[in-house]
């Protein structure tokens, strides 16, 4: 890999994350530091030259949506006026993506405004995972590479050898991509009918669709703030005869609440990636997380050497599953 111009620094919520992608790539992650004065002002301040190098941000927009938002404009600015060559915004998890459409009157577009202002920062480029929808791509106006943590997983579920395995989408809006984890694991699939009456982060599952007597149900989803959905079809996927259930996200932002429900539930494990460094699942044994850090390493690798992404949207290269599972 050419590594002459590139620069990797961290946002104070990518350090972990970083310094695995760093790890795979065979480079140091950048001298950096972030401060929050009393008043909850954010300052940053790049500790080495990044004059005329390509710069990768990496920061997740998560469980401080608004203070990481904010760091990530502060970063890009500091970049560019440090004479950085170029500005890449490497975010494994991008909080307001859910905010994608005028669904009601009177409410903002959230994720085409923080991608306008992400652009006017000075970014050149934008690195994602698993976006909510993949319209946002076209609220940038600049090159957005999206990955998706698919393969990964697939991969991880494939390696436990669960017996007579069935894929569960929560509503038929996520069943397109829930067809993608059953055909890559050569499984059947379930639909549940889901329906969310407000903004209270509370959904009901009122209908599934599908036979899953006897099977290991795996529930997957984008995913979870709250976990109710995957709680509530969880209950009733019990009902109806399932012998397990399971559950798989591209992305784990639950607090403190959410995981001591799951730990309640009928979930036997919640399997994720470690896109948003969340400490609330510290204390329990339900949660497994599995790193995409060496997919974005991959990925951060062929954009700097002007190669193609294509080979890691399907079935990502051996290397990268290895170095996943020994994060």
């Amino acid at each position: 890999m050419k590594i002459g111009e590139i620069k990797i620094f961290a946002g104070s919520s990518g350090k972990a994350f970083a310094d695995k992608m760093c790890r795979y790539m065979g480079v140091e992650v950048g001298q950096s530091e972030t401060l929050t004065f009393s008043e909850g002002n954010t300052f940053v301040r790049i500790r080495e030259t990044v004059r005329d190098k390509d710069v990768y941000l990496v920061q997740s927009i998560g469980l401080r949506p608004n203070d990481e938002f904010v760091e990530i404009l502060f970063w890009v600015d500091a970049f560019k006026r440090a004479s950085a060559n170029t500005v890449t915004v490497i975010m494994p998890y991008f909080s307001y993506a859910k905010g994608d459409k005028k669904d009601e009157p009177r409410v903002s577009i959230r994720a085409r405004v923080c991608a306008e202002a992400i652009e006017m920062a000075g970014a050149d480029r934008v690195v994602a995972m698993d976006l909510h929808s993949h319209q946002i791509q076209g609220f940038f106006k600049k090159p957005v590479d999206h990955l998706f943590a698919l393969p990964v997983l697939c991969e991880t579920i494939a390696r436990m050898q669960l017996a007579d395995p069935i894929i569960v989408s929560p509503d038929a809006g996520f069943a397109k991509q829930a067809r993608k984890y059953a055909d890559y694991l050569g499984t059947s699939l379930a639909i549940g009918d889901k329906t969310r009456k407000g903004h209270d982060e509370k959904a009901e599952i009122l209908e599934l669709i599908g036979h899953v007597e006897g099977k290991t149900a795996i529930i997957v989803d984008d995913f979870s703030i709250s976990g109710g959905t995957l709680i509530e079809l969880s209950k009733l996927l019990v009902e109806r005869g399932a012998a397990r259930v399971l559950a798989c996200l591209s992305h784990l932002v639950l607090n403190e609440a959410a995981v001591r429900k799951i730990d309640n539930s009928p979930i036997e494990l919640v399997i994720s990636t470690d896109s948003v460094d969340n400490p609330h699942l510290v204390h329990s044994n339900k949660f497994k997380l599995v790193s995409v850090a060496p997919l974005f390493g991959e990925a951060i690798s062929r954009i700097h050497n002007r190669e193609s992404l294509s080979p890691l949207f399907d079935r990502v290269p051996d290397k990268v599953i290895t170095c996943s599972f020994d994060q």
